[in-house]
């Protein structure tokens, strides 16, 4: 007999941040400064013993709608066969089919889509990346989380030092101040701390228009960047395009976009050469990986964005270096903590995602329901 479902719990977590954050979306006006994340945990047991654990997240607006959603769909998992990982997803569409097939109605799916793949992985007593089918064990990684605007340009560069110390392998820093003399004032600092070689991003979370991004875009070549990324409305596929077409820096997007369908515009528009998907906003790891196979055929970069405890195994199966973003701020929720050494994140070796939930998690926990 096939193993099944027996029970389910969702949790919705709020993990404060030690210091609010404000990119170039809060300095145009058009969000206030974060000030914590919220996550959907859910975890799942099976009658032969076996568990998965997985998550998703919102930043600012959408953390209960994304636990209510998974709160009113979840009873379709029970007594079903954990294996069936796709047919379960579009079982869950269907079940919420009114509300759409991106946005938080797969972003609720998602914390669920990983827990049964944290659960595959486990009963096969393989790391994520292994059951896949990894290409590498350590990855690349930038630190973002020490470039916000919001911080002066002396806590930037001492932010930047640690990262180095720590072993980090790339940095990137916000710009799109409304000021731009400000964003060439924190590159050109940057650059004399790194070096000239040392890879360097910029993100500009999508605040400029077309005629700015150009000129901001063909000014900021001198600084020899890896990448650019979000000149644009995460929208804007041809404005994109054509950045990508006329920009000797590569440019990067695709963070934003919260279905396959979204990014496959991209891909077939040539709107970028680092595509920056991110599971959690897609729908899991089924639809990522469906991705993945349409970036490799594109010949694209991949740069998934934030979740680096779900994304470091899925860059790892990746045929094309990838690079991966690393965030401290979820430290507290797990138990584990990824690795850097020499600018590389390794790849956990332990079983399914390689994470436990923390205390802490436990404490940050503002509702549950277990069925």
């Amino acid at each position: 007999m096939p193993d099944s479902i027996k029970s389910v719990k969702l949790s919705h977590v709020v993990l404060p941040l030690k210091t609010e954050i404000s990119d170039a979306k809060v300095f145009t006006g058009r969000q206030k400064p974060m000030t914590e994340v919220n996550f959907l945990f859910c975890e799942l047991e099976t009658a032969d013993g076996h568990s998965g654990v997985g998550f998703g997240y919102s930043k600012r607006a959408g953390g209960p709608a994304q636990f209510a959603h998974a709160k009113e769909i979840a009873d379709n998992l029970i007594g079903e066969d954990p294996n069936d990982i796709d047919r379960l997803r579009v079982k869950l569409l269907w079940a919420g089919a009114s509300v759409g097939r991106s946005g938080v109605a797969v972003q609720a799916i998602a914390a669920i889509d990983v827990a049964l793949w944290d659960l595959k992985a486990k009963r096969a007593g393989l790391p994520l990346s292994k059951l896949i089918g990894a290409h590498r064990e350590s990855i690349r990684c930038y630190n973002t989380s020490g470039g916000f605007l919001n911080a002066p340009l002396p806590q930037v560069l001492d932010n930047a030092k640690k990262s180095l110390e720590s072993g980090i392998g790339g940095i990137k820093i916000k710009v799109g101040h409304p000021d731009h003399k400000i964003d060439f004032e924190r590159l050109t600092a940057m650059r004399e701390l790194l070096g000239d070689d040392f890879p360097l991003m910029v993100d500009a979370n999508q605040q400029w228009d077309r005629p700015t991004a150009m000129r901001m875009c063909k000014a900021m070549e001198e600084f020899n960047l890896i990448w650019i990324e979000e000149p644009l409305d995460a929208y804007d596929y041809a404005g994109h395009a054509e950045l990508a077409r006329e920009i000797a820096t590569p440019i990067a997007t695709g963070e934003m976009l919260t279905s396959v369908a979204e990014h496959r515009k991209l891909i077939d528009m040539h709107s970028c050469d680092f595509i920056q998907p991110d599971a959690p906003r897609i729908g899991g790891i089924t639809e990522f990986r469906k991705l993945l196979i349409l970036a490799e055929e594109a010949g694209l970069q991949v740069a998934p964005h934030f979740s680096m405890e779900i994304h470091s195994h899925l860059a790892a199966t990746y045929p094309l270096e990838p690079w991966v973003e690393h965030f401290d701020w979820l430290d507290p929720l797990f138990n584990e903590h990824m690795e850097i050494k020499d600018g590389r994140m390794i790849v956990s070796d332990r079983p399914g995602l390689g994470v436990t939930l923390s205390d802490q998690l436990r404490a940050w926990t503002v509702n549950t329901y277990e069925i």
